[in-house]
């Protein structure tokens, strides 16, 4: 079927066509093939006999592809370079693993502006990454830095952090956005007080409303089972996932005025701005086409 018989908006944004986005856990087409979407266009991603990971996108034929973090991302365009850096994953005392990949029916800079947001923790993830009444999100500062977007000085109290967490603390984080339909936060480890936890959503965006979104993790944890790390990361996303559901438009708005932002979305508002200067079109609505991609979306 075409996209016009779907009803499937196809991406002719060049921004997110030269992008490279994780489209699998390695060890999910370890057991066999994903027959899935990507931008719109239908995608097969599988690993060869080999143990070469491969991606097509019949009838255009095979994409390159890349391994890293133990994804498999590929790409519609041409990317400048290669996947951003994780450092972190370089660290043999770190656990690397991805917790979870979960659909959303969202826009994927929907998904990345929430993972972004601070205030919605002591009402969403109560009793985990925060609770009532440390409802205050501190002043914090955004900053672009080397074609990335970071905010740092950000800290909040939360009763349980991390799965290996066993006391309430004032969590510091740093947010990372080097992708636009990807994230990173930083944040204390309870394991060790010099260095920080790196976590990450990495979305596959099926469609300009549908996403499955990876949970990465690469956690100084030494104490936990993979299993109980990755509870704890699926019960933060297993609630996120109703929320995001429920935001209309699934599209983000671009326009500043659209929705109305308060001193704790200041990363919301820089990642908006940051959209909106690369030129980013597919899973937005840019500033001056709200009507249009208003009735797209709903």
């Amino acid at each position: 079927m075409t996209m016009a018989e779907t009803g499937i908006r196809g991406c002719s944004d060049p921004v997110i066509l030269n992008q490279w986005h994780a489209v699998a856990d390695l060890d999910e087409i370890r057991r066999g093939p994903l027959h899935t979407l990507l931008l719109g266009e239908p995608l097969v991603c599988r690993i060869d006999d080999d143990g070469t990971a491969r991606a097509e996108a019949p009838p255009n034929g095979e994409l390159e592809v890349r391994t890293d973090y133990g994804f498999v991302w590929t790409t519609l365009g041409a990317p400048d370079g290669d996947v951003f850096a994780v450092p972190e994953t370089d660290e043999d005392d770190r656990r690397t693993l991805n917790a979870v990949t979960v659909g959303i029916d969202v826009s994927a800079p929907r998904a990345v502006e929430n993972f972004l947001d601070m205030a919605h923790f002591p009402y969403v993830h109560t009793g985990m990454l925060g609770e009532e009444p440390h409802t205050e999100v501190a002043e914090y500062r955004v900053e672009e830095r080397d074609g990335e977007l970071w905010a740092f000085d950000c800290a909040f109290y939360q009763p349980r952090a991390a799965a290996s967490s066993s006391q309430a603390v004032l969590a510091d984080y740093i947010y990372r956005v080097p992708h636009p339909y990807a994230a990173m936060l930083y944040k204390s480890s309870p394991a060790d007080a010099e260095r920080l936890d790196a976590i990450g959503i990495f979305i596959h965006p099926l469609t300009d409303t549908r996403i499955r979104a990876h949970l990465f993790l690469s956690v100084l944890d030494d104490v936990s089972t993979d299993q109980e790390i990755r509870w704890f990361q699926q019960n933060i996303i297993g609630q996120d996932k109703p929320i995001l559901e429920n935001q209309h438009p699934k599209l983000l708005p671009l326009d500043p005025r659209a929705e109305t932002p308060i001193r704790a979305d200041r990363s919301a508002i820089a990642y908006r701005r940051w959209l909106s200067r690369l030129g980013v079109t597919y899973g937005v609505i840019p500033a001056g086409a709200t009507a249009g991609f208003q009735s797209s979306a709903s």
